[in-house]
């Protein structure tokens, strides 16, 4: 094949298999959050905190099958933006969509590099500004994944099999203890007349706060377009990763309760750090150890995101939603370099600037109503005619279900938020409306080109 043709009009190659769908999924869902998570969630349902664990995973699986049967039927760069506009046919909705889930990337990847710098700073003695660490890494990210898909992956599996191995651990040192207390025990205020003499209503509250650990699955849709028979590689890597972090999460969360009691364990600043002292004493330099872990935990999130971002624009800009120059796709490393420029300035600024903190509170309300309207969106192409089916078809209920269970997550923090005394929680709700009425304003003021993509075809 002429080389020079090859270089003319360079597109995203598609090199990835399914289980490395598979890793990214499962590396995106378990991130250093579930060291702390655990605690929080023992405070509400003592032992019986596997139960909200399960409770989510049944809550985001509707989302998760969702998207996996919409990237088998479009996979496309560009993920939610796309199919948004595929469905609604609605410039402004597929754009706010876009904007708000590469707000959801930018400040995770911005908070991240800063955590990182911060215990670099404080544990590694390194006499260098926190800011100038943070923004060495997310060149060092970026450099990554300019260099292609194929070295992105193979960083997020190493990245994501020392987060597996942190947790395995866990359970490995852990599960002697497994029979030894009653998984069913629960907080006096947990007591009713639901689930096994628990309070459904406190396990819906469980559910709500584990629901966040599973988020990042998503983020598949993103790189789809780089994915090697995605018909099936989609489904099989994004429902195979939430049943592997649920399946992790789970056995966690019971070696957590059988070897520390329910209210250390929700009381504890580093609840799993003080699960694995008490179940490893002979292991005396466990504190260093789950200091690397979370970096990389941390690292790989930051990574995805990056990655995740990066085709997003790419996508976007091929929609017409963003200025074709964010389209370009490198002709040798085949990767959207301009777009993988433009987050790392954007990154930067955010990282000098500082005060992410509120933006990445009003991330899983963004990131929950972008499901609403991924789901809907479904639902009106399943039903339209001459849409193509894909290869991971499920029932209308579906997506129905989950686009229901995502909503009353929203209600259910907003109205948390409105009733609540404490003023900084009614920050995230106010945030997260702002960046979706700037978009929506944003886009009528640049005004892109006219989409086409709402009935072009999706042959893979």
């Amino acid at each position: 094949m002429d080389g020079s043709r090859i270089n003319e009009n360079p597109e995203l190659c598609r090199t990835i298999g399914k289980w490395q769908v598979l890793f990214y999924g499962l590396g995106s869902m378990l991130g250093a959050g579930v060291y702390v998570l655990i605690g929080k969630a023992a405070g509400i349902l003592g032992n019986a905190v596997w139960l909200a664990f399960a409770a989510a995973m049944v809550a985001a699986l509707t989302t998760g099958l969702s998207y996996a049967s919409v990237g088998s039927r479009y996979p496309k760069a560009g993920g939610a933006a796309y199919v948004t506009q595929r469905a609604y046919r609605l410039g402004w909705l597929g754009y706010a969509v876009g904007i708000s889930v590469m707000m959801s990337g930018l400040t995770s990847m911005a908070t991240g590099s800063l955590a990182i710098a911060a215990n670099l700073a404080a544990y590694g003695g390194l006499a260098i500004p926190e800011k100038i660490i943070a923004i060495v890494l997310v060149m060092m990210l970026g450099s990554v994944i300019y260099r292609g898909i194929r070295e992105s992956m193979w960083a997020n599996m190493f990245c994501t099999f020392v987060e597996v191995a942190g947790l395995l651990f866990i359970i490995g040192v852990g599960i002697r203890f497994w029979g030894g207390v009653n998984l069913l025990e629960v907080p006096d205020s947990a007591v009713g007349t639901g689930l096994a003499g628990i309070s459904m209503v406190v396990i819906l509250q469980g559910a709500v706060l584990t629901f966040f650990s599973f988020i990042g699955f998503e983020d598949i849709l993103n790189v789809s377009e780089e994915v090697k028979d995605p018909r099936k590689a989609i489904p099989f890597g994004l429902v195979g990763a939430m049943i592997g972090a649920t399946v992790i999460y789970m056995a966690v969360a019971i070696t957590a309760v059988s070897v520390l009691p329910w209210r250390e364990l929700a009381a504890s600043p580093a609840p799993l750090m003080e699960v694995a002292k008490r179940a490893a004493p002979w292991f005396s330099g466990i504190g260093p150890v789950y200091l690397f872990i979370t970096l990389f935990s941390i690292g790989n999130t930051a990574l995805l995101n990056y990655l995740m971002g990066s085709r997003l624009l790419y996508g976007m800009s091929r929609q017409g939603l963003l200025p074709a120059v964010l389209g370009k796709v490198h002709p040798v490393r085949r990767t959207p370099h301009v777009a993988i420029a433009v987050l790392f300035v954007i990154v930067v600024c955010l990282i000098l600037v500082g005060g992410v903190k509120q933006l990445a509170e009003a991330t899983s309300l963004l990131l929950l109503s972008v499901f609403v309207v991924v789901n809907v969106a479904l639902v009106i192409l399943k039903r339209r005619r001459g849409e193509a089916s894909g290869g991971f078809e499920i029932p209308m209920a579906v997506p129905v279900i989950g686009a229901s269970v995502c909503l009353l997550l929203i209600v259910s923090r907003i109205h948390g938020a409105v009733t609540s005394t404490d003023k900084s929680l009614h920050t995230a709700p106010l945030v997260a409306g702002a960046v979706i009425a700037a978009s929506i304003v944003l886009f009528h003021v640049l005004k892109p080109r006219r989409i086409g993509t709402a009935t072009e075809s999706d042959e893979v």
